[in-house]
């Protein structure tokens, strides 16, 4: 199995917005800068994230994305699968059709049950990790780091020591 840069990206972006929610809508572009991930494929993940209502958007000035659901209900299969990106660690895509050159009429190849079962596992995995867990885990990250991220004023901020910084 692999998962690729469009699963990878999602996730991130959804930990970044998960960890500023309280503050408001927040921005592609705000994203996009804290977490170098190119804008335009941003707003082509966040498309897809909206039309499976993870997301939410709000137009003009404040505008930006917010969370659709509760983060403890938005779970990684649901980004992964939300961004169309498969999990299949099988040679055939599932169809098991793998056991001769990908012919229709061939049998499974000899570890398709193998990879069929590791399939099962990591949805079963990705399903039990919510995004909640995630932005948890990244907020005791940032305090062991030595800061914190809290909201004041409506606007999220990370401190760090003495300094102060809006992200």
């Amino acid at each position: 199995m692999r998962l690729t840069t469009k699963g990878r990206f999602a996730v991130t972006a959804m930990i970044d917005l998960g960890l500023r929610h309280e503050g408001g809508p927040v921005t592609l572009a705000a994203i996009s800068s804290r977490q170098n991930i190119s804008l335009s494929y941003l707003e082509q993940l966040f498309g897809k994230l909206r039309r499976h209502e993870i997301v939410e958007s709000t137009r003009g000035p404040g505008g930006g994305y917010s969370l659709g659901r509760q983060m403890k209900d938005i779970t990684v299969a649901d980004i992964i699968y939300a961004v169309d990106e498969p999990l299949d660690a099988t040679g055939c895509g599932g169809r098991e059709h793998c056991g001769s050159g990908g012919q229709a009429d061939s049998n499974r190849c000899m570890t398709h049950e193998l990879w069929t079962t590791l399939n099962a596992k990591m949805v079963e995995y990705l399903d039990s990790v919510s995004l909640g867990d995630l932005v948890e885990q990244q907020r005791a990250r940032m305090i062991q780091e030595g800061g914190s991220l809290t909201v004041i004023q409506g606007k999220p901020v990370m401190s760090a020591g003495t300094q102060t910084a809006t992200v």
